[in-house]
């Protein structure tokens, strides 16, 4: 990307800031967007109609960058408020089973369905994971005619590898099953077509590549599934009452919002919305395809240099599995914030100390590249590694060693 792009997040200059799997860094108009909008309700000059109109700017806007219509899309707080809002909502029979693969899922993607499991009796079936990978062949292997629900994420937040989404929602469509997706590591910084892909719901926060703030997020349910369904948790904002003000009911037979709309419960984080709105028209002028590519660049040239260091980089040389995160260590090994490897815990804190930015999760190093970076801040992970290297004396492990 462009220095101008650079210069509109003022973290960038401070660090190399490598760690967007967990926030991102915040740009100067999105910042404006939160001051403005905190500004007017400071001075009492709150207007609920035009922060109304934010929410479904943002809500228009997430629905294209996915190639959705906007009453498809629900507004929620977090990945986890969404997957539990369209878990819940589903019409569960004792007997039915869901396939997922715990050991790359977030656990917000997994406590859910062992309480499902508790509450309704239903099936919990895990699969294996594959040199880090989500098995398609496994997967499909693990559903039959009582699948309900597969679930899956789009790129795993550890080791970061990206998801073959469209084969496994095929796999599912074949017995009848549903596709669930934990996007919250793709959007933003992947191009998503919801369509294409072939799933049935998808669920994302804005504080990661979507460059905003958390407590704000969306959920993505098909339409003509989402009619199919009652939500679990009702809301004034989830009736349909025909414009009257929010404050009015019925008394008659409930009539849900169309689509997606029926899971919004009100009122919203208005000051998540101005800051997401702000973060999507970035993303919009800049085009996600474009930030994409860059992400990607950057991320193959990190991993094979590593790779030219001895560094164990997971999943070896880049190929289409990678995205925008490389991990360096030992695939599930260790900890949320340490390694069982010594020598990755001493990278990480030479790397620290150099000013860079990253993160341990399962027992990996974790560098997440985001939109905001540049081939300097690759150039100085790669040349502080190289110390430590040499400080060291660092070898790679063989398997004689």
């Amino acid at each position: 990307m462009t220095p101008e792009i650079k210069a509109l997040f003022p973290g960038a200059s401070q660090q190399v800031y490598l760690d967007i799997s967990a926030s991102a860094l915040m740009p100067n108009p999105v910042m404006a967007a939160v001051v403005s909008h905190a500004g007017r309700r400071v001075l009492g000059r709150g207007d609920k109609t035009r922060m109304l109109a934010t929410v479904e700017r943002a809500r228009s806007s997430f629905a294209s960058l996915i190639g959705a219509s906007p009453e498809e899309v629900a507004i929620t707080k977090n990945v986890s408020d969404g997957l539990n809002l369209f878990g819940a909502s589903l019409p569960w029979r004792a007997g039915d089973n869901v396939v997922l693969c715990p050991a790359l899922e977030h656990p917000n993607n997994i406590y859910l369905w062992y309480s499902l499991a508790r509450s309704h009796g239903i099936e919990v079936r895990s699969v294996a994971p594959e040199d880090g990978h989500i098995p398609v062949g496994a997967m499909a292997a693990a559903m039959d005619e009582r699948t309900r629900l597969v679930t899956i994420p789009s790129i795993t937040f550890a080791p970061g590898f990206v998801t073959d989404m469209k084969a496994i929602a095929a796999a599912a469509r074949k017995v009848g099953a549903l596709t669930l997706v934990d996007a919250a590591q793709s959007i933003g910084a992947c191009r998503t077509d919801v369509a294409d892909l072939g799933v049935d719901a998808l669920a994302v926060a804005a504080q990661k590549a979507l460059l905003s703030v958390y407590g704000f997020g969306f959920l993505y349910v098909r339409r003509e599934l989402a009619e199919t369904m009652t939500p679990v948790h009702v809301a004034r904002f989830g009736i349909e009452l025909d414009g009257a003000h929010e404050t009015a009911y019925s008394e008659d037979e409930l009539c849900f919002c169309a689509g997606a709309l029926r899971f919004d419960v009100g009122n919203y984080n208005y000051l998540g919305a101005a800051a997401t709105a702000a973060a999507l028209d970035l993303l919009s002028d800049w085009g996600v395809e474009r930030v994409e590519e860059h992400v990607r660049g950057l991320a193959a040239d990190l991993a094979s240099r590593l790779l030219e260091l001895g560094l164990p980089v997971v999943g070896g040389r880049p190929g289409p599995y990678l995205a925008h995160i490389v991990s360096v260590g030992e695939s599930g090994g260790g900890r949320h914030y340490t390694a069982d490897d010594p020598a990755m815990n001493s990278l990480y804190e030479h790397l620290t100390a150099a000013g860079i930015r990253l993160a341990i999760r399962t027992g990996m190093l974790r560098f997440s590249i985001g939109v905001y970076n540049d081939q300097g801040d690759i150039d100085r992970v790669v040349e502080a590694t190289r110390e430590w290297c040499n400080e060291t004396r660092y070898q790679a492990r063989t398997e004689d060693s």
